[in-house]
């Protein structure tokens, strides 16, 4: 929903314990989360929902965030999903009536779609495709449901529109297998329930999703946390059922993000536990409200806690809610963890394909605060718990130094920059690893230190706030001595970041069905890193 609170760093002088009070505050005046309105997610509305209110304002979004390539969302492969469904929404809508925009001007804009997935298509392979949620299946429903509407256009030429483009989408590369969607549509044509995972992304099934079997409506009106997965599940009865929960939901984001969508929404749970945990590991200590721990601890269940209402439990939630409320000093142990262990690290939920540093990070966290809390009391080591979790700490402390890249950072699947993962890794091997954490984590100050720009500024693409804040965490909580290379380094990254900060317009770089920002998480970070630049400058 909107992100209102003013900026971390309205001024140089903004003490960062203040403004840490403003955004916990937030976290309840915003109870659904603070996510950036999503290409992917708006244009499946577009797509799907051409009744539902603000659809003009939706397409003009669509016409005015089109790259000059064409294209639209980040670099490289980063720019297939929100691309794919810009253009199926604007053929789509050149199949219908005019409603604020001519039929020439959305034709003009899918031509030069279709002119640049042509050339984005053929490049990709698995080396160059981020691993993006559900991406196999969303690409291939997307192409099919573009080729389809081409043909309709071409049978059917749209009015006013002369000399229509003959051209096809590219094929998808041969990385792309289409037998997940394929499974996902005969589940739905056999009514056999589909994974709780899939839901977020019901709107691959396209006509098949409306009502479907065995997806259920949540409390707050949503499928899977997802209001293109809702608008699906929906269907066409959303038009003429102005009091369906789903409707009313959609209707309640849209509102809330000035007619446009976030690809997950909402995130509560996720949100409320990343915000805390970061500003009290960072030595802050803002108020936080009685309801919001008393949140987070009736939310974890025997399968852990999931990222908010429509979601499935997962190992990542589960963690860091357990690690934030242990910096509360509610002690829960966090045995609800051993489900997602596999033989030789801990999987974000079961089933999963790949893996991800930043949740064993952050399992590591939760198992080693946990240790730490509970060896100052003796009586509690007579279950045996504590050699159990100490033999996990050891386990994850050799799976992440094993993910180490040779230059010293670590990469992961939920973030696109590598010092979002080399900050989880550096710190949770710092407080809680054995074995070679001690040299991975040298290792990784290392990277961050060859790695900073000119300005004092860290990022993968240009250097930006949110990274930044996390290269300066890694300095700042994790130096073993005194180093003049350190020094510099920090004081020329606080500096950049003070600039910075003020600017609250911020890439989107977490990974969902296209790059998102978890507006409050990140401010969190940015928060943490002047608290711990201020106390050092």
């Amino acid at each position: 929903m909107r992100f209102d609170h003013p900026g971390v760093g309205a001024s140089s002088s903004a003490r960062p314990d203040a403004s840490a009070d403003e955004l916990v505050r937030s976290l309840t005046r915003e109870p659904w989360g603070q996510v950036s309105p999503s290409v992917y997610e708006t244009a499946r509305l577009v797509a799907l929902s051409p009744w539902l209110m603000g659809h003009a304002r939706r397409v003009k979004y669509l016409l005015g965030t089109q790259r000059p390539d064409g294209g639209w969302g980040g670099p490289g492969g980063y720019a297939l999903v929100p691309t794919l469904s810009a253009t199926d929404a604007l053929l789509a809508d050149l199949r219908r009536p005019p409603n604020g925009t001519d039929h020439p001007v959305l034709a003009r804009a899918a031509d030069r779609a279709l002119r640049m997935l042509s050339r984005l298509l053929p490049g990709l392979d698995e080396a160059n495709l981020p691993d993006m949620p559900a991406v196999d299946i969303i690409a291939a429903s997307l192409t099919d449901s573009i080729d389809d509407r081409l043909r309709a256009l071409r049978l059917s030429p749209p009015p006013g529109v002369r000399h229509w483009p003959h051209r096809a989408v590219a094929p998808l590369p041969a990385a792309f297998d289409r037998k997940r969607l394929k499974s996902v549509l005969c589940a739905l044509e056999t009514r056999t329930p589909l994974p709780e995972k899939l839901f977020h992304a019901l709107e691959v099934a396209g006509h098949a999703a409306s009502h479907a079997v065995g997806v259920p409506l949540t409390s707050t009106g949503t499928v899977g946390a997802s209001p293109a997965a809702t608008a699906a599940w929906l269907g066409e009865s959303g038009h003429h059922d102005p009091d369906s929960p789903a409707r009313r939901f959609l209707e309640a984001v849209a509102r809330g993000n000035d007619d446009l969508v976030p690809c997950g929404v909402p995130i509560t749970m996720f949100e409320r536990s990343w915000v805390i945990g970061i500003l009290l590991r960072a030595g802050l200590s803002p108020s936080i409200p009685p309801e919001l721990t008393a949140n987070l601890v009736s939310g974890i269940g025997a399968e852990g806690i999931a990222a908010a209402s429509g979601l499935p439990a997962d190992a990542d939630t589960t963690a860091v809610s357990l690690y934030s409320l242990a910096l509360l000093g509610v002690k829960r142990t966090p045995d609800v963890l051993l489900r997602y262990e596999t033989e030789t690290h801990f999987c974000t939920w079961p089933g999963e394909d790949g893996h991800s540093t930043s949740v064993n990070a952050h399992v590591l966290d939760a198992f080693g605060q946990y240790l730490k809390d509970t060896g100052r009391q003796a009586s509690t080591h007579r279950d045996g718990s504590v050699q159990r979790f100490s033999g996990i700490v050891r386990k994850l402390s050799s799976w992440l130094c094993e993910q180490q890249h040779s230059d010293g950072g670590w990469r992961d699947r939920w973030h696109a920059s590598p010092y979002y993962a080399t900050a989880c890794c550096a710190l949770a091997l710092s407080d809680f690893g054995v074995g070679d954490a001690r040299t991975a984590v040298t290792r990784a100050i290392g990277w961050v230190l060859a790695t900073q720009r000119p300005d004092g500024s860290w990022g993968l693409w240009e250097g930006t706030a949110e990274e930044t804040a996390y290269a300066l965490q890694i300095l700042l909580l994790v130096r073993p001595r005194y180093d003049p290379a350190i020094e510099r380094a920090v004081a020329d990254g606080y500096d950049h970041l003070l600039r910075a900060a003020p600017n609250t317009e911020r890439p989107a770089l977490w990974h969902d069905k296209d790059l998102y920002l978890p507006k409050a998480v990140v401010e969190a970070g940015i928060l943490a890193a002047l608290h711990l630049g201020r106390r050092t400058a």
